[in-house]
């Protein structure tokens, strides 16, 4: 189609911003016949393009992502990131460091301190976001990283609250790996770059730290081991378990400071039930996303750490018949462990009847 003057017309600069700019004199109309964008020729160097200006076919490509089908698949971005941005400069410049990892923190501000030191003890590679649980978001400024970091505030809720919220696996597709962690860990005899190095070389795609024995253990599996790196297997209580390579002998750690895989975690995310916020459960069922099970899931010895057992999140609840807030907590987490095992059973019931069928 050929070119054609129109009339001069200044464009306003309130056309798409705010900003105060000059005006941009339009000189040429050119539309092309075969591009999407009607491009506006102007005196000087700028150039405005306006998408969509010329009729196109109907697109529908039913392999771009679910609400996506009409849009052409080369301007789809399916996948986001936690990097945050500048608000001026060229966007390729912005990242001098891309990290590789990401660490969450669901925190209250009475625990500042034992999350500095957490903090301290993840490099530049790391990308810190924490979960504030009590609101408190502008007080951690006392600490330089805290700037650096990010904070996403709700009262009163849950790590797997806000996991489901806010860690979609398409928002965190840029991290290898993902720290899922409680606020009341020691971390003296840990470190975050050693720990990976760890994690790659034996192949977990869910892990956590070993446990300090002597402090808040529940389970077997999860205890340091002195005389190994890495354990992937245990011995527990006579008839706790079915079969030596399932939970809890074996494919097993808690939720108290669990690190996925980016792939592990795409599975674990859609695990994770919209009112289930407690998590109570999941860690026998975190087996099912990865395969085989016993050998990519396992205890990370020589690093690890101690459960300091601080009830701050327990204190947040509301007494309840008499009981303490804490009491009434942990009511609600034994109720969301046998609700999420009969969700659990009934889905596997369904899927097999849908087999036989």
């Amino acid at each position: 189609m050929p070119s054609f003057n129109i009339a001069k017309f200044n464009l306003p600069s309130s056309f798409g911003h705010s900003f105060d700019e000059p005006m941009v004199e339009i000189e040429k109309f050119s539309p092309d016949i075969n591009s999407s964008t009607a491009v506006i020729e102007t005196s000087g160097a700028e150039r405005l393009d306006f998408p969509g200006s010329i009729k196109l076919p109907t697109v529908y490509v039913p392999t771009n992502p679910r609400g996506a089908e009409s849009l052409p698949p080369g301007i789809v971005v399916a996948e986001s990131d936690l990097h945050m941005r500048r608000l001026w400069g060229e966007p390729s410049e912005d990242l001098q460091k891309k990290p590789k990892y990401l660490v969450t923190f669901t925190v209250g501000y009475d625990q500042r301190y034992n999350i500095d030191a957490s903090v301290k003890k993840f490099s530049d590679d790391f990308t810190i976001l924490l979960f504030h649980y009590d609101n408190r978001t502008s007080e951690w400024d006392e600490f330089e990283w805290s700037k650096k970091a990010i904070h996403v505030s709700a009262r009163k809720q849950t790590k797997w609250w806000f996991a489901k919220r806010f860690l979609h696996p398409d928002i965190v597709s840029a991290y290898e790996y993902i720290f899922i962690w409680d606020e009341d860990l020691g971390v003296e005899h840990f470190d975050g770059d050693k720990y990976i190095e760890l994690v790659k070389k034996h192949g977990l795609e869910i892990s956590q730290p070993g446990l300090e024995p002597n402090n808040g253990l529940t389970w077997e599996m999860t205890k340091r081991r002195g005389d190994s790196s890495v354990h992937k297997f245990t011995k527990e209580r006579p008839g706790w378990c079915s079969d030596p390579q399932l939970p809890p002998c074996a494919a097993f750690v808690e939720i108290m400071a669990p690190v996925f895989s980016r792939e592990a975690w795409r599975c674990a995310w859609h695990m994770i039930q919209n009112d289930l916020v407690h998590g109570w459960g999941l860690d026998f069922a975190l087996r099912r996303c990865v395969e085989p099970a016993h050998e990519k899931i396992g205890v990370v010895d020589s690093q690890w750490i101690v459960h300091q057992v601080i009830p701050s999140l327990g204190n947040q609840g509301e007494a309840n018949d008499g009981r303490s807030p804490r009491d009434a907590v942990r009511e609600r987490c034994r109720n969301e462990w046998a609700l999420f095992q009969s969700r659990l059973n009934n889905a596997d019931m369904m899927f097999l009847e849908e087999l036989k069928g």
